[in-house]
């Protein structure tokens, strides 16, 4: 039987590297992919890629063949949701982490994230900035088995943000990490791995 390949989304840093701690740690899983978006994160544009659209049909050309374990984190995590409801028998095992999921943020809290994080990237594609793509209507439409990991002291992706996806998301576990930063899943490898470890095993939480 062949074994899901492990497929690791980044968020808007757009880099592998964010990945690469936790990735080395789940290395005995099997084959993993982790992608650097272009035109986020120093790699170069694709002026073909010109909306989350053009990006999500990007990720979905490199995915491995059949299904694999979706990792993503923040913006990553937008896009691993698309994948699980558009193409569901491409994702076995989700675990989001710290993201909106595409989900609309007002009312739980969330800081807007845009005004400095175009101040310090002044090059990001605008259209990613943009974008107000919201799937909360279909989340209970999602049908792999999914894990959320949250830290409750994130200010970009609060914890409520993580419940109100585990109340949507049928069967849905949320994990919290006390006092993560928004990209804690790269500071705290070993514990996030432990974590997505014993979901991919398909441990009763």
């Amino acid at each position: 039987m062949i074994r899901p390949s492990l497929v690791f989304l980044p968020g808007a840093g757009g880099r592998s590297a964010f990945w690469a701690p936790v990735a080395e740690r789940l290395a005995d899983l099997g084959p993993a992919l982790r992608l650097d978006y272009p035109g986020f994160g120093g790699c170069p544009p694709d002026p073909a890629i010109r909306s989350t659209g053009d990006l999500f049909a990007w990720v979905l050309a490199r995915l491995p063949p059949g299904r694999s374990h979706v990792v993503a984190q923040s913006m990553g995590g937008a896009l691993a949701v698309r994948l699980a409801l558009e193409h569901p028998e491409r994702v076995d095992r989700l675990v989001l982490v710290a993201t909106s999921g595409g989900v609309d943020l007002r009312g739980t809290g969330a800081a807007d994230w845009r005004p400095e994080y175009l101040a310090s990237l002044p090059g990001v594609p605008r259209w990613f900035v943009e974008d107000r793509s919201d799937r909360t209507a279909r989340l209970g439409e999602i049908a792999a088995p999914t894990l959320l990991l949250w830290s409750d002291a994130d200010p970009v992706s609060p914890l409520a943000v993580g419940r109100l996806l585990e109340a949507r998301i049928p069967g849905a576990t949320l994990q919290v990490f006390p006092g993560g930063t928004h990209a804690f899943a790269n500071e705290r490898p070993d514990d996030v791995a432990a974590a997505i470890r014993r979901h991919l095993a398909g441990a009763t939480w």
